[in-house]
Formats: C-alpha cells, structure tokens, sequence
C-alpha cells in the first residue's frame, strides 16, 4: 500500500550517507539550495524533508538525473547554526518513500513523493534468518575495531527483521549504493538476507587481513606501527602474485650491483642498505642512510679524465692564457714530461704565492685545461672547522662529506685539478684545527687511503693534482709548509702590464660590453696613464676595472651615436675614468734632507716605503711613527746605534746625541709596515738629517743593517724592484749578498734598473749621501 503526497515538500541532497526510517541522525548542510530548504521546513508545521542521496558526490549542484529514485522523509527536531553558516540539523527518520514529480522552486528543490509501505514476512524461515544475521553480526563485532560492543545489547532485543537489517547496515563500512539498496527493498526478508550476505563478505575480508597481520606479525617491534602497514602492502603484493618494477630498497640494490665501485665499498653498501629494509618507512634514519648510499654512489671511484701528455700542446694553451709567469709554467711542463716517462703516480702539491691579482687563480685553471682535467675550486679562507676538510659524522643532523670530498664528487673524476684557494688563512678554533685536518690531505704518504668522516671509507687521493694558493706562506702551519713545493708569482711590471692588458684584459672587456675593436681604441700611451695615475697594485685586478670602467661609458657614447669610433687619450681619459689617484708629489723629485727612499715587500706586492727623519732639540730620544712594526723598530735602534758608534766618521759631535731627539716617520699611517730591510734607509735618513746633507732622490735602496754597517741579504728582490719601477725609480742600493738572485730576473727588469751592489754602509753613504747642499741636483 502506498500514499502519495500532493504538496511540494523541500528536498535536501546527501553525499556518502543514506539515512533509515526510525532512526535519529545529525546531518551537516553547507550548500545554499539545501540550506534555504531546511529553514523552509523549519517554518512549516509538520518539519518534513526528504533526503536523497546523490549518486556522485562529487556533484555540486545536483539535479533530478544525479539523485536516487528512492530515499527518506525525515522530520527535522533541532537545527544548530555554526558561524561559516554551515547548519547541523538533527532528523528523525519517518517512512521510505519515491518521488513521483521533481523540481526546483525559489532556488530551493522542492519534490512530490508516495509513502512506500514495507511487505512484513514472518515465519520460522525469517526467524532462523534473523537468529543467524544476529550471530554473524556478534562475529564481526569481535573481528573489528570499527563497532563499540555495547551497541549490540540493544541490537539483541531487536525482533523485527527490517528494523534490524536498517541498524546493522548503518554500521558497515560499505559504499552508498549498497546502502541504498537496503533502502529500496521492501521485502523485510529479503532486505534481511541481503544484509545478510554483506555481512559475511565482511567477516571474509577482515579474516584475510588477519591472515596477513599474522604472516608479517614476527617482524613487529613494540613502536612499529607505520612498519604494520609498510609489510601489509608487501604481503598484499605477494598474494596478488607481484607487480611489476622494484621498490627503493631493490632499485638501490641494483644501483649499487651495477656501479663500477670497489668490493669493499659495495659490501659496505649492501650493509647499509639491509639495514635500510630492516627500519620503518617514515623514519629519519631511513633518509639518513639513502642520502649516505647515494652521495657514496655519485663519487668517481673508478673515473679519471685522460692525461694529455703532449708538452708542446701544453705549453701552447699556458702561453695562450697568461703572459710571462715562466717558473710555474716551466714546473708544469716538467710534470708532464715525468708523468710521459714513468707511470707510478707523482706527489704534486704546488703552492703559489703572491699577492693579489697575479693570476694564481686562473693560473690553477689553465693548469687543469692543459693537463685535460677537471677543475674544483675549494675556497679555505676564513675556515675555523675541522670537520669542513675531513666531513661531519653522521650521526649530527645535516651531516654532509668534507670539502675536498665534494669537490671530487662535482668534478666528476678521480684525478681532478684541485685549487685550495687562500690556504694560509685558515683559523683555528674550538672546533679543531683545519690545518692539521690538511695534513692528511696533502700528505702523500697518506692521502692514498684519506678518510672522510662522512663517507667512513678509505678514499684515494693520491691521483689529484692539488694546487694551493696564499699571499704570503709566512703564517702558514710549518708542518703543512713542508709538504708543499712553493712557487713566487711576484707582482707584475709596468711593461708586462701593458702587455697583458693589450693581449688579455681589453679584448676580454671590449667582449663583455658589446664593443667592436674598432669602435673603441686603447694605445699602449693611454695604458701606461691608467697604470701609473689609477691604479697601484701588484697584479691586475684594478687596471681590468678601470679598462671595464671605460668601456662602459664608451659603450654610452655608441649607444647614443652608433657610428663613433672613440680614440681614448691623454686629454679624454678623465672624462671616462675620472680624476687621477695617484699623482707622484714634485717635492719628490727633488734630493731632500731626511727624505729616503726605502723598499719593502707586503702581502700586497712591494711596495716604496717614503722614509722621513727629523731632529730637534732634546734629550737623545728616537720616536717612531706610521705603524711601523717590532722588527723594523729595532733595525731603526740598530741604525741609530751604528750613527751614535761612528759620530766621528761622519762628522758628528760626541755629545749629539744628548741635545737632540730623533723623530723617524713613515708616511700613509695607515697601512703597516715590518720588516728588517728598510735598515738602511733608516739609519741613512737620521744621518741626513743630523748632517744637513741630502740624500738623492732618484735611488732607492733595501738592506738590512747590523752595529758594524755590514749589509746583509734580503727577501723579496724582484717585488721591490718592480715597485722602484712603478715609482720611476731607476738605481737601486741591493746587499752584495742578493747578487745571486738575478739570475732568476727577465732581463727587460735587468735592463732597466741600474743595480749597486753594497757591503757595507760606507758604500751606501758614498753613493746616496750627497756631499753639499749646492750638489743637490740630479
């Protein structure tokens, strides 16, 4: 029997859930259409709604094609509002029902419906049904998890066979159209039987999940939940006879069979690897342990480029990539010619030394390229971490290999040019000593089995040609200074400059600001003007930014006129470089009493030391200033003791001493100054100033000097000379002593310079000192 209802009632749209007759519910509603329909029903006086559930819940705005025919009239008791607008309503379910007319009204979808009655079958049939739906249903109570034991106590009292199979289909976790089937059988028997039966595909399933719980349960550990699961799919696998491809644990086992790698190194993977599979999936330590394989895997432990052995060729590419530099060239070839002649591997640990902008860098890169090898830049300055050299352990977070094992592992190669760039400014601190770290690496003894504390392994560094740069090796580790063959990049001379600009330096900025070579003209005059009145350095670096400086304000001017050819000279240059920085005083050029001109060697390059001495009226008080260092004090005591032991000699008062102070100055404060080798110029600048004679300007002197005015040798010659050079400065007062190392000078220095080689500082006074005030002339 059936009743069919003439009005229009609101119809609210359900996702996922299907809602039976007797039954209390709370239903969340979000959509505006059903929304509107609530509160439409809200008003009525019966409270009356149908739900029907969507076939696709995905649907936003459904329609009468995406509802169920069949569905619940509900009376809603109680609606609660939540502040995003969204309502909970509590339903209470009335009768089945069909829906005979849909539409939608007033934005909201409204629906006729005819009651549906339920055919009611009772016998002994139905009841030995009923019984055994309630025993399956105790059974998959026990099973699962999912239903709390005390909603079957009223389960049990339950005797009406389509109430029943409506409650017990509530519980199962089973998709909505089979709940919706339970709803359109009206057959009580039938419903019953249907529940019936899912009941007992679901009592199955959580059987076979019992089955392989058991199967993988000897593996569990007490907090190895997320393990529980990971072993479900590979038992899930297995009863479904395998899958196609390999899960991460066989494809590294497979990485790692087919690396070319040695066979401890793989055994130690394999290991690894094991304990990968042992560990729950989400773990930390899992990541750990992959990213340990692999960074073990990317290093090269068989690849090596191939030596290119032809010596002309090698030589061709050096002379193509810098101008002079002959010492470390020469050092380069030599290498290539032991390495054609004998096989066993060669310790080669070059170091090169000089100051700023000499080329030690791209040096080290022309290296690599004419040797065909890889190249790796590690830079040390500033490190204060033993671990950045010999790696962190694994146990910390973040752990990574050491600097020199990385570097191999970018080049790609087991016998990189390695470039360890401002070797001498590694610190020590409280986290170790970087420079003892070093020793290993550049021992050649024992970098063939270095270990880094990343890797664990013995790793072979025998085959990298390491090449080491500093300013100065002076403060560097003396146990670290012993395994390296040092090479001196002095600084360059004005004639080389101008030659690697021309060569090098313009062609490189004419190219990287878009200028043709015959847009933009550069003589070797207008070099020499930037040399001398820009810059004042050793190496390179800040002529190349004074010729990308013109550059560009000239690439402004093509812009502008696309047909300008632009001749930089004398008279244009400061309207593309601006006012000159250095400019030589005319004071200088003249011989002046107490004005010396000294030599001394920096960090930097040489570098021409202005020496100023002055005396007044005093007790015998010799004061020093201009940051002058320890060492060039004392050679300052040294020469004022040698005046006071030979007053007579030079014409001087016994008592001098005692009636005048001694005032000793070194000009550009700033900068500091060290060094026993300005004593000459020291103690010859007090002697002018307490004689009235004045000392020639156009001589430049470097010499340390002792109580008795012996003269001994001195470091550093060809950087002093070049910075006479730069200066003007022609004649140079050297030690007898460092006669021998012009040998190793290009003759265009030699031909330049007029050399007067002293023994003692008779000498010195005979050439420097001039006799007269009226002789005063150069």
């Amino acid at each position: 029997m059936s009743k069919n209802q003439e009005n229009f009632i609101p119809v609210v749209p359900m996702r996922d859930i299907v809602i039976y007759p007797q039954m209390m519910a709370p239903i969340f509603i979000a959509r505006k259409k059903s929304l509107t329909g609530v509160e439409n029903a809200v008003l009525t006086e019966d409270h009356h709604v149908i739900l029907l559930a969507q076939k696709d819940p995905s649907v936003e705005d459904p329609k009468q094609p995406d509802l169920f025919e069949y569905g619940v009239l509900v009376k809603v008791v109680q609606i609660l509002k939540f502040p995003d607008g969204s309502v909970k309503a509590l339903a209470d379910g009335l009768n089945r029902i069909k829906i005979t007319e849909l539409e939608e009204k007033e934005d909201i979808l409204v629906a006729k419906y005819e009651a549906l009655k339920e055919e009611e079958i009772s016998n002994d049939e139905s009841k030995a049904l009923l019984n055994l739906t309630v025993e399956k249903f105790k059974e998959y109570i026990r099973k699962t998890t999912k239903i709390n034991a005390e909603s079957f106590v009223s389960l049990a009292e339950i005797k009406e066979a389509g109430k029943l199979s409506d409650i017990i289909s509530t519980y199962l976790t089973v998709n909505v159209i089979e709940k919706q089937k339970v709803l359109e059988i009206l057959n009580t028997y039938e419903r019953l039987e249907f529940v019936s039966k899912i009941l007992s595909r679901e009592i199955e399933l959580i059987g076979i999940e019992e089955a392989l719980q058991e199967k993988v349960r000897y593996k569990l550990g007490k907090s190895q939940k997320e393990y529980l699961l990971r072993e479900k799919i590979k038992a899930i696998k297995e009863e479904l006879g395998g899958e196609e491809g390999l899960d991460e644990v066989e494809e590294l086992l497979q990485k790692i069979e087919e690396a070319k790698i040695p066979k401890y190194v793989k055994n130690h993977l394999n290991k690894e690897v094991r304990k990968l599979s042992k560990m729950p999936f989400y773990t930390a330590e899992t990541s750990v342990i992959r990213t340990y394989v692999d960074t073990v895997l990317e290093l090269p432990w068989s690849k090596r480029t191939k030596d290119m052995l032809d010596i002309d060729k090698a030589g061709k590419i050096l002379d193509e990539d810098h101008y002079g530099l002959d010492n470390p060239k020469e050092r380069i070839l030599e290498f290539l010619a032991v390495k054609k002649l004998s096989k066993a591997p060669q310790a080669t640990i070059i170091c090169f030394t000089g100051p700023p902008g000499v080329g030690k860098t791209s040096l080290a890169r022309s290296i690599a390229r004419s040797l065909n090898r890889k190249f790796a830049q590690v830079s040390l300055g500033g490190i204060n971490d033993e671990s950045e050299i010999r790696g962190h352990r694994r146990t910390y977070i973040g752990s990574m290999p050491g600097r020199i094992i990385r570097a191999i592992q970018s080049s790609g190669t087991k016998n990189p040019v390695i470039l360890l760039d401002e070797i001498e400014k590694m610190l020590p601190s409280h986290m170790g000593d970087p420079t003892a770290a070093m020793l290993e690496v550049l021992d050649p003894v024992q970098n063939s089995h270095f270990t880094d504390h990343y890797i664990d392994m013995e790793y072979d560094l025998s085959e990298v040609f390491f090449i080491a740069t500093a300013n100065s090796i002076d403060r560097l580790f003396k146990p670290l200074k012993d395994r390296l063959e040092v090479i001196n990049l002095p600084g360059y001379t004005e004639e080389e400059k101008v030659n690697i600009a021309r060569k090098y330096l313009i062609p490189r900025q004419l190219k990287a600001n878009g200028i043709k070579e015959d847009q933009l003209d550069f003589s070797d005059e207008i070099i020499r003007e930037i040399i001398n009145k820009y810059t004042r350095e050793a190496g390179v670096r800040e002529l190349e930014r004074h010729i990308a400086k013109a550059c560009r304000k000239a690439a402004v001017e093509i812009v502008k006129t696309p047909s300008a050819t632009i001749k930089l000279d004398k008279e244009n240059i400061l309207d593309y470089l601006g006012a000159h920085k250095y400019i030589r005083q005319e004071a200088e050029k003249e011989p002046q009493v107490g004005l010396v001109h000294g030599l001394a060697w920096t960090e930097v390059g040489g570098e021409l030391l202005e020496i100023e001495a002055g005396i007044m009226p005093g007790k015998g008080k010799l004061n020093l200033t201009g940051r002058l260092g320890e060492i060039m004090k004392e050679s300052a005591q040294t020469g004022f003791s040698y005046i006071r032991s030979n007053y007579d000699k030079l014409d001087l008062n016994e008592d001098f001493q005692e009636k005048y102070d001694v005032h000793i100055h070194a000009p550009e404060g700033a900068t500091p100054k060290e060094g026993p080798s300005a004593g000459i110029a020291l103690a010859l600048a007090m002697i002018s100033a307490f004689t009235k004679r004045p000392v020639k300007s156009d001589v430049a002197m470097t010499g340390e000097i002792t109580l008795r005015g012996r003269i001994l040798a001195i470091g550093g010659l060809k950087e002093k000379c070049i910075a006479a050079l730069r200066s003007g400065i022609t004649n140079i007062i050297v030690p007898k002593s460092n006669e021998k190392d012009l040998t190793d000078f290009p003759d265009y220095i030699k031909d330049q310079i007029n050399f007067i080689f002293v023994e003692n500082f008779d000498e010195v006074l005979e050439y420097a000192l001039l006799k007269e005030k009226e002789e005063a002339k150069i």
